[in-house]
């Protein structure tokens, strides 16, 4: 583990970057390949809600087994088998495209490999990455991280159209390119990697996170912040409706406001990189949650496109400093021979926030209408904000990332 100020000159960290980057890519070409073929095989919009619903299941349904495996093993050889597994299930979209035998049953069984492997992928590279820098360089690491996943976020997707004009086998086989190079970096990355003691699987050790999570204040202060801030503002499921309806704009409009959270998300973490937080962070997350429900009822009674993305831009950037501070806190404060399971935990609230704030979103949008669910939603978080201020004393008064 180095204490080096420059993550860029600390080779390990470099290796495990750049292996998160490949496979992020993967993943996001990867998407528009399967949302595409899937819709041009069925031409139902419920066949595409099929697929991510054959993603997350396994996903949640693992999560919890997968954080204890991550705490029982080599977290870096976990990542590497996942990675190789996800190349071959792509490889299995390119034997299907090339030999005209693709099937929307193909494509559901992929989605179901495809979240079973993530099941165990995430939760281990969340537990690697503390065991590579110092608890000094974590808030860095993090911030360069997720600033790479939203890069990803917004490339991904165009570079997948780009080779999709080539074919899907071509789209599916990059997809393959870019899981195989992201394994290949972690092959090559040593780290001081010390094998706990064994534990069998039990109710007792697959909930340890969860009653880890109970008894710490200040990681269930945070995971629950995030989880109801979420939930309540996911606005950004109602962007095809905004986009038509309200700001009467076109697929260009809605394609700007879609990339507008994540541009705003990376453009946070290369600040946050330069200039990492030190003093009140516990006040400055609540502050940027409270900042996030603010940007979110900006877009609600915005009738201007340009408006609109600003706060966007603004709900994104104010949505990474939050998940910053709430990823160093739960890495730093959780023992590591926890990390894995703690993670895990931290895993299903997030997909299940973002899956239930969608379906939230789409409930309060019918029930009262479109604009005005998504002020609700976004006076909700604000709402939410004092309350945790309050509930959460030890978090609203953490001063540093780091506890002396």
């Amino acid at each position: 583990m180095s204490n080096s100020s420059s993550l860029l000159a600390h080779g390990t960290f470099v290796r495990f970057w750049l292996g998160q980057i490949a496979s992020s890519l993967a993943f996001q070409m990867m998407v528009v390949g399967i949302g595409w073929q899937m819709y041009d095989l069925t031409g139902s919009a419920m066949s595409l809600g099929l697929v991510g619903l054959a993603q997350f299941v396994p996903q949640f349904l693992l999560t919890l087994i997968a954080g204890h495996i991550a705490d029982q093993y080599n977290r870096r050889v976990i990542v590497i088998i996942c990675r190789l597994v996800l190349a071959a299930t792509m490889g299995l979209l390119v034997y299907s495209n090339v030999t005209h035998q693709l099937t929307p049953d193909m494509i559901y069984l992929t989605g179901g490999l495809l979240g079973a492997t993530r099941a165990f992928e995430s939760p281990a590279t969340s537990a690697l990455l503390p065991n590579l820098v110092s608890p000094q360089l974590l808030p860095k690491a993090l911030s360069l991280s997720s600033g790479s996943r939203e890069a990803a976020v917004i490339a991904g997707p165009a570079l997948g159209g780009l080779v999709y004009l080539l074919g899907a086998s071509w789209l599916y086989s990059t997809s393959v390119a870019f899981y195989v190079i992201s394994a290949a970096l972690l092959v090559a990355l040593r780290y001081e990697y010390q094998a706990p003691r064994k534990t069998p699987a039990s109710l007792k050790s697959l909930f340890s996170g969860i009653h880890y999570i109970r008894a710490n204040p200040v990681v269930l202060g945070a995971i629950s912040l995030d989880l109801f801030s979420v939930l309540l503002g996911g606005a950004t499921a109602l962007l095809p409706i905004v986009a038509k309806d309200i700001l009467h704009t076109g697929s260009w409009g809605l394609g700007l406001l879609r990339s507008a959270p994540a541009v705003g998300a990376l453009l946070m973490s290369i600040w946050l990189t330069r200039f990492p937080m030190e003093r009140r962070v516990g006040k400055i997350m609540f502050y940027a949650v409270g900042l996030f429900g603010l940007a979110t009822v900006v877009f609600g009674i915005s009738h201007n496109l340009w408006l609109s993305m600003a706060a966007l831009l603004v709900l994104g950037a104010s949505d990474m400093v939050s998940v910053v501070i709430r990823s160093t806190l739960i890495q730093l404060e959780t023992p590591d021979e926890m990390r894995g399971r703690v993670s895990a935990v931290n895993y299903i609230f997030i997909g299940t926030s973002n899956q239930l704030g969608e379906f939230e979103s789409g409930i309060t949008a019918a029930w009262f209408g479109v604009v005005p669910a998504i002020i609700i939603g976004g006076c909700c978080t604000i709402g939410v904000v004092a309350l945790w201020m309050k509930l959460f004393p030890a978090l609203t008064e953490r001063d540093k990332l780091i506890n002396p």
